[in-house]
């Protein structure tokens, strides 16, 4: 190991090359604080070149590495297991943006850029790039494009891999392969592309990407809804479809004891409603003709739904500080759980016309197995992407989370029945690997299987997630 580790500071430097306890540890406890893991160093390459340079040591003393951008993964995709043999790979010095063409709408940038610093450059251009997620400060494009982020603009733009043109990746073996091709058409064989993006660095390194711009919307307009129930929620959804067309960017769902859980711990901020609701719909408009046709577009959707009974109450958005308040009450839910204590998360997509009928099946299953739960429901309802979290009852001792297992299988069983996903948008990592093995078919988990074999032999790349 040592004559690896004195190979590896050749091509990083001993400052980049990181072995002290203190020095590693925060590179190897996940966001949450909950689990850690061990390492034999941390490396920080500064460049594409090094990072296949230390990967080609890796292969050549077959020494496991890790891929880590921001670590705010929730599934322990980017933390290295317990053995201590594996180089945890940071790749958080990776971070220039290379060039940005306004005419072809792309920007390529290095994989350690962090989410919001390519937001920021696309706008100093008089461009879009609508990938938003709340890590957006910290997360890196790498670790968006290795787990296919999704975030609160997929129903209009689409998933990371919808934003992505071409990556340039290092393969298990040390090579470089250099795929960063801005081109929207490339009909020339196997999609490599997408082979690497969703594979939780199980396949190779990505270190670059071109990625897609759009143009600034000239308005933007944000209304809170309130709902009877979910059922009401599709309908106020097939309904906006119709009226906005693809103006529509963000749709969505949160539950009453969301918005309770938000103003307890949060308590300056009220409710926008004079009474409360069973449900609430959030929903954001892009336009791209005029403040004008926004205000219209909005206006007429709430009219309609109002007199539709849709929906029973709205409030509108006059200002970008009225919009960010509007959106404060979804962004703050995850905070607002964190503070009142530990939860049972779920990370599901289902067929969107299937959401509601899975809320009302598994929170009345839930309720009949483990009596007063609460149930945390919310997300991204116009792109099927439900965070379907399960509390514990107000009066519950820690015991509680020794039935994590039943509901686990109570929540994933339905979404399995109902046609849906276990992993929307965080990934499979360490956490879910088993959860898979039980929902995917023996046929996709032997193909699987066979490009992990193909392409990583000696098992090296990020072992031990996804398969």
């Amino acid at each position: 190991m040592s004559a690896f580790l004195d190979a590896c500071r050749q091509v990083v430097g001993a400052q980049y090359l990181l072995t002290d306890a203190d020095a590693l540890a925060p590179y190897l406890v996940e966001r949450r604080g909950n689990l850690s893991g061990k390492a034999c160093a941390v490396a920080r390459p500064g460049s594409s070149a090094e990072v296949a340079q230390l990967v080609r040591l890796c292969h050549q003393y077959r020494v496991p590495v890790v891929p880590q951008g921001g670590n705010t993964g929730l599934v322990l995709g980017s933390i290295p297991d317990d053995s201590g043999t594996a180089l945890l790979l940071s790749l958080r010095r990776l971070n220039r943006i290379r060039d940005i063409d306004t005419v072809n709408d792309t920007i390529t940038v290095d994989a350690g850029c962090i989410l919001e610093h390519v937001q920021q450059a696309a706008a100093d251009a008089d461009r879009l790039f609508p990938l938003s997620l709340a890590a957006e400060g910290s997360c890196t494009i790498g670790g968006n494009l290795s787990s296919n982020a999704g975030g609160t603009a997929v129903l209009r733009y689409g998933n990371a891999r919808e934003l992505c043109l071409g990556l340039e990746v290092v393969t298990p073996q040390g090579e470089l392969w250099d795929g960063l091709r801005g081109l929207r058409k490339d009909n020339t064989g196997y999609d490599l592309r997408d082979l690497y993006i969703g594979a939780e660095g199980t396949l190779g390194i990505i270190t670059g990407a071109v990625l897609k711009l759009h143009p600034r919307p000239r308005a933007v307009r944000t209304a809170l809804l309130a709902l009877p129930t979910p059922d009401h929620a599709l309908q106020l959804l097939t309904l906006t479809r119709r009226h906005c067309g693809a103006a529509l960017t963000g749709f969505e769902l949160m539950s009453a004891f969301c918005m309770e859980l938000v103003h307890r711990h949060f308590p300056d901020m009220q409710s926008p409603f004079a009474m409360p609701h069973a449900q609430y719909a959030l929903l954001e408009l892009y336009d791209h003709e005029s403040e004008q046709h926004a205000t219209a577009l909005l206006e007429t959707l709430i009219g309609t739904a109002l007199d539709e009974q849709t929906v029973a109450d709205a409030v509108v958005a006059t200002s970008l500080a009225q919009s960010a308040a509007l959106w404060q009450w979804r962004e703050c839910i995850p905070l607002a759980q964190a503070a009142e204590g530990r939860n049972i998360k779920h990370d599901i997509s289902l067929p969107i016309s299937r959401i509601a009928d899975f809320i009302r099946v598994t929170d009345e299953a839930l309720q009949q197995a483990f009596p007063g739960v609460r149930l945390v429901t919310f997300g991204h309802l116009g792109d099927g992407n439900l965070h379907y979290n399960v509390a514990p009852p107000a009066d519950a001792g820690a015991d509680f989370f020794m039935h994590q297992a039943a509901i686990n299988r109570i929540v994933h069983d339905n979404v399995h029945a109902f046609d849906g996903s276990i992993s929307a948008e965080h990934g499979i990592g360490a956490l879910k690997r088993e959860e898979l093995l039980r929902y995917k078919s023996p046929l996709e988990l032997q193909l699987m299987s066979r490009i992990k074999q193909a392409l990583d032999p000696l098992n090296l790349m990020n072992p031990g997630k996804l398969l």
